[in-house]
């Protein structure tokens, strides 16, 4: 072991065989005797001989850590402007490792206190006094040791490993995968996980609990690191209650104790009150929104500060949540207001002033959209929404809940789709289909995700996670685009089946925030183990993201990483048992995998069990043979195994974002991901900035054949050439005529390989207080942040610019010199790359690359669909209802410049380039509002009207395509107010239709309006209104909306009815008569149906009389039930007056 990692006391361990000698006076007898019977009802034991261990990367007697080479490095983060965030000098790491990799391990996963230092020797410092000189960790070597040794420490204390040889064997090769960049856990494992075990640091309990790994008895952990908290995902439950145990403010502290260790947590709030619901105190709630912000700023305040603690967080709510419209529209109001802000001169950064100010700014937030829902979106049906007391009330009662509010559920849906188009949130979780894959609904449905959306399953429950670095199982980078076998399959399974271990491990040795994860944690034991690298490992093949050989290969890899992780649990079930809510579950967890397995044969639709949205298979034509046959026999094996053995873990893959511990391992792409940009520039939330290369540009080149010289060209035109020598305008000739010495020149270029522009890297920092003054700027200048030296120095934006393509590069590979056209595919990102590139992955090439790998996943995939700036509404909702109709469980699109902020750019945030904020409204219309008027002469419909006894013609002016595009009112009694009004509502309908709004709109604000005069009209097909507004709206929709939209607006059996026999049936058009409406005909009131109609209605009114109603008739619904309300009268069917009650 390295000798910078202490040994534990072995005395707060108890392994299994001296378990027996505990003596019954160290504890309650009646508690033990419970604990008893708890383990045996929810730990079935196993075989208990252990796992066998083999080696693949490393020798017996070898530390793999000893093999490296390391150099010492300064690792230093900064802003734009130069200043210095974070910084370390001589930080050990590998040679190996970028620049970027070092940052974020010595930036973020580095202890910074409490760590043993040593000298030179290998010795321990002391001071003084003896007492041991503590400080941060300083070697990658630290690092590795203290995870690695703590997994097998804990593995090996409770029975994991067949021999001491084996669980020898199981750090070594964990070490060696750490150190070579082939796998990582997540963050929360690099910040506590041995920190106890390798340098015996406890710390203050903090409320955390923890599961016996024997007994399963739930304790309160004694202090904060002996149990660590590695896992990164959390799903918590909220109850209706303010303060108690379960309620709101009680998760509120439950997220403060995982935001302080580096964790997330995600949340459904649907069990909330909605606003103005009944209190049981008196009074009305206040809705779930108040309580979603102070949940926000508690976030905001806690990630505010310390070096592990972070706010990520989940929202979820259920579609039938009565404040769903205002959930749905949080963000995007917040981001008017930061708008707002930032027009009046406050920071856009989203580390600045203006996104501090708002809330909403620490979650993410997605609705639950149900099969329900999105079906009665295609159908355009009505959505129900529903109070939760009532909810709870219809429960107890056994009947179905009263609504409080029903409308089309396409209102709902273009309000989601419009905010994510505005702001990027709400995502959308489709809630059927993540529970038909559901390994344990007898226990409970899974109502809420992480706050990536990558691990869902039952309420309090939590999940650790690491990811496969795929690129490191390339075998030859140019070879499968040769035909040969490239991906190492074995290499790949070894490392699947380590870490499948290594994430069981970590739940026997976590704590938890609440008993209630403590226990369900234990009792489940999921795990989240994916990959990362994708889209960089098929770029590297010559193999373009978006095409059918790389979602076969995604489909096929991704089958082998869930099926050998299965098989792995099984393997684990037989030597310690299954997990113990296996029994329960077996026959729905086994029906599950079976589906697993039918994808990866490509079974027919029909041969699935209990799925509403079928899966996609592997293409069986196109995936290489090789990689085809693994993934069959990945799943043969976990199926077989899982059937004689049960399995371990509820859970075993997911595929995370894998943002930080992606560039840990030096990635160009992230999870599932293609590559954001060829050249990216990240703030870092902690502040910095970091400008991220691609690095699989130039071994892809290599793949397609392109030869040295050509490959130089090219890299050449993509990455600038990063020196002064020989750049137009700004280069060491020009800037020593200006006053720069060869030293300052020599601090500039020393910068330009980090920066993103050559701006960057021209500030104070770099050149010195001293050098600024020689220059002759201005105190003012010197101090101002933003003041551009370029332009004080005199320079030109253009010749800036010049400059810095030459310098910079242009960040795409479109333009340069001998690439194929036909290779372009290959270098697709998810952006437009660079300033001059045009070329992007389309939202579909993102969602076929997600419905590929999803049939393989215990959980779900988190991605982010990123579309152009000019993406439209309609480009969003085919997004969501093709991820629907693929089976994805889940999915959040990003409009690139929707926010004003965003923390990975393809480009430079300068404020001066930046055009000034606007704030987005919600227009009806896309494009910029263009007035289309008539043609002098056109096609026109003349309309008579009567209602009640007032007569009115109704003139509408006709575009070519038979649209109405002017409306006149013309009232029999011409200089009444009433034809006032109607001449002025004719003009303002006229303008309307003129630029554009639809005319759906303008039936919805026209139905159902109330005044003078009302009542019966000369129209059958409208025999009843409330006003001529009404009878317009109606009469407008029964006229050129289609017969499902006009249903929204008039009563549906009228609308039928004159689709059948009336003037929109085929009779009318078979006619061929000219275009003029059925008013224009006078209707004779002695016709036999008219008179028929006057008898029926007379007949209705004096039966009204004789049953005590008043004889009048509803001008609300038509009915006659109509009561004396004081000098007014009562419907009693529909609750109208006549206007004074």
């Amino acid at each position: 072991m390295n000798p910078n990692v202490s040994s534990v006391p072995k005395s707060q361990f108890v392994p299994l065989d001296e378990l027996s000698k505990i003596s019954e006076s160290t504890a309650d007898k009646g508690k033990k005797k419970v604990a008893a019977k708890k383990a045996a009802d929810i730990m079935p034991k196993g075989a208990g001989k252990g796992l066998t261990i083999a080696r693949r990367f490393t020798n017996p007697g070898s530390n793999p850590l000893d093999e490296v080479k390391y150099e010492k490095r300064v690792s230093r983060i900064s802003n734009k402007d130069g200043s210095v965030v974070f910084e370390m000098k001589d930080a050990e790491v590998p040679a190996a490792w970028s620049q970027v990799a070092t940052d974020i391990v010595v930036s973020k996963y580095f202890r910074k206190a409490g760590v043993p230092q040593y000298d030179a020797q290998g010795n321990v410092m002391k001071d003084a006094e003896g007492n041991v000189i503590t400080g941060p960790e300083k070697s990658a070597r630290q690092l590795v040791s203290r995870l690695a040794g703590c997994w097998r420490f804990w593995g090996e204390t409770h029975g994991y490993f067949a021999t001491k040889q084996d669980a020898q064997a199981f750090e070594d090769e964990l070490s060696y995968m750490l150190i070579h960049q082939m796998v990582a856990p997540n963050s929360p494992q690099w910040f506590n996980t041995g920190l106890n075990y390798a340098y015996g640091i406890t710390g203050k309990p903090q409320g955390h609990y923890y599961a016996d790994p024997v007994t399963g008895e739930i304790r309160q952990s004694e202090d904060a690191y002996t149990h660590p908290q590695p896992h990164a995902c959390f799903i918590q439950s909220v109850e209706d209650d303010m303060v108690n145990e379960g309620g709101i403010m009680d998760l509120w502290v439950r997220e403060a104790r995982l935001f302080k260790y580096g964790s997330g947590t995600g949340t459904n709030f649907s069990k909330l009150r909605g606003a103005g619901e009944p209190l049981s105190g008196g009074g009305n709630t206040s809705g779930l929104m108040s309580f979603l912000k102070v949940g926000d700023r508690a976030a905001g305040a806690i990630k505010s500060g310390g070096t592990t603690r972070r706010a990520a967080k989940m929202v979820c709510l259920d579609c039938d949540h009565p404040d769903i419209f205002e959930f749905v529209n949080w963000k995007v109001n917040e981001e008017k207001k930061v708008a707002a802000l930032v027009k009046a001169g406050y920071d856009a950064d989203f580390n600045g002033e203006a996104y501090a100010t708002v809330s909403g700014q620490n979650s993410n937030n997605s609705i639950r959209a149900s099969q329900a829902f999105l079906e009665a979106v295609e159908r355009d049906e009505d959505w129900n929404l529903y109070w939760r007391t009532e909810l709870r009330k219809a429960q107890e009662e056994d009947r179905l809940p009263n609504p409080c509010k029903t409308f089309k559920a396409r209102k709902l849906w273009d309000e989601v789709c419009y905010a994510a188009w505005a702001c990027a949130d709400p995502g959308v979780q489709y809630d059927t289909s993540i529970n038909e894959w559901h390994t344990c609904p007898k226990d409970g449905r899974i109502n809420a995700s992480n706050p990536c959306s990558e691990y869902m399953f039952l309420d309090n429950t939590a999940c650790n996670l690491a990811s496969v670095n795929l690129l490191k199982f390339i075998n030859n980078e140019e070879s499968l685009f040769r035909g040969i076998e490239a991906f190492d399959v074995d290499g790949f399974k070894h490392a699947v089946r380590l870490w499948t271990i290594v994430l069981e491990i970590s739940v026997l040795m976590a704590q938890f925030p609440s008993k209630e994860i403590a226990e369900l944690s234990y009792r489940y034991r999921t795990l989240g183990l994916g990959y990362a690298n994708l889209g960089a490992m098929l770029m590297r093949m010559g193999i373009p993201y978006d095409s059918e050989m790389g979602r076969a290969i995604c489909g096929s890899i991704t089958a082998v990483l869930t099926g050998d992780s299965y098989a792995t649990s099984a393997e684990m079930a037989e030597q310690l048992g299954t997990f113990p809510g296996y029994a329960r579950n077996k026959e729905d967890m086994l029906r599950v995998i079976r589906n697993h397995r039918r994808a990866a044969y490509h079974a027919a639709d029909n041969d699935y069990e209990g799925l509403s949205i079928k899966s996609v298979g592997i293409d069986q034509k196109t995936t290489p043979s090789y990689l085809l046959k693994a993934a069959k026999e990945s799943w043969d094996r976990a199926l077989e195994l899982g059937e004689k053995h049960g399995y371990r873990n509820a859970q075993t893959t997911v595929i995370a974002p894998t943002g930080t511990i992606g560039l840990l391992m030096d990635c160009d792409t992230t999870g599932i991901e293609p590559d954001f940009a060829i050249v990216k520039f990240k703030k870092l939330a902690g502040g910095g900035y970091m400008k991220i290369a691609n690095q699989s540009v130039k071994p892809a080149l290599h793949a397609l054949g392109y030869a040295d010289d050509q490959v130089d060209d090219i890299m050449r035109y993509v990455m600038g050439t990063l020196s002064l020598e020989g750049a137009p305008h700004i280069n060491r000739q020009s800037l020593k005529a200006k006053g720069f010495t060869d030293s300052d020149i020599a601090n500039i270029e020393k910068n330009l390989p980090s920066v993103f522009e050559i701006s960057f890297a021209f500030n104070k920092w770099t050149l010195g207080e001293e050098t600024m003054k020689k220059l002759g700027f201005s105190p003012e200048q010197i101090a101002d942040m933003s003041f551009n030296i370029l332009k004080g120095l005199g320079f030109s934006a253009a010749q800036i610019e010049e400059a810095n393509v030459h310098i910079c590069g242009h960040m795409t590979v479109e333009g340069a010199p001998h690439l194929k056209a036909e290779h372009l595919p290959v270098f697709d990102c998810a952006n437009r790359c660079g300033k001059i590139g045009k070329r992007y992955i389309h939202a579909e090439g993102h969602i076929r690359m997600m419905a590929a790998a999803q049939p393989f996943i215990s959980g779900a995939i988190s991605k982010t669909i990123n579309l152009p700036n000019e993406a439209t509404i309609e480009d969003f909702k085919q997004a969501y209802s093709l991820s629907w109709k693929l089976g994805v469980k889940a999915n959040a699109l990003y409009r690139d410049g929707s926010k004003m902020s965003q923390a990975l750019s393809n480009k430079s945030d300068d404020k001066e380039e930046k055009a000034e904020p606007q704030i987005i409204e919600k227009i009806v219309i896309k494009e910029v509002p263009r007035r289309k008027k008539l043609a002098d002469e056109r096609m026109s419909i003349t309309h008579k009207l009567a209602v009640a006894g007032h007569e009115a013609y109704v003139h509408v002016g006709l575009y070519e395509d038979g649209q109405p595009g002017e409306i006149f009112i013309k009232m029999s009694k011409e200089g009444s107010t009433l034809s006032g009004v109607m001449d002025t509502l004719a003009l303002s309908l006229s303008m309307n239709l003129q630029y554009g709004v639809p005319l759906d709109v303008l039936c919805e604000k026209l139905v159902n309006t109330r005044f003078e005069p009302m009542g019966m009209t000369s129209n059958k097909e409208i025999p009843m209104v409330k006003s001529i507004m009404d009878y317009l709206g109606r009469w407008l929709a029964l006229k050129f909306l289609t017969k499902e939209k006009a249903k929204r607006y008039h009563n549906p059996d009228l609308i039928d009815r004159s689709y059948k026999t009336g003037t929109k049936s085929k009779d009318a058009f078979a006619m061929r008569l000219p275009v003029v409406d059925e008013g224009t005909v006078a209707i004779d009131m002695t016709s036999p149906s008219v008179e028929k109609a006057a008898e029926t209605i007379m007949d209705d009114l004096e039966a009204a009389k004789l049953q005590g109603f008043t004889g009048s008739v509803c001008s609300g619904c038509g009915s006659t039930k109509m009561k004396r309300n004081g000098s007014c009268e009562v419907c009693l069917d529909c609750g109208a007056t006549s206007g004074c009650s």
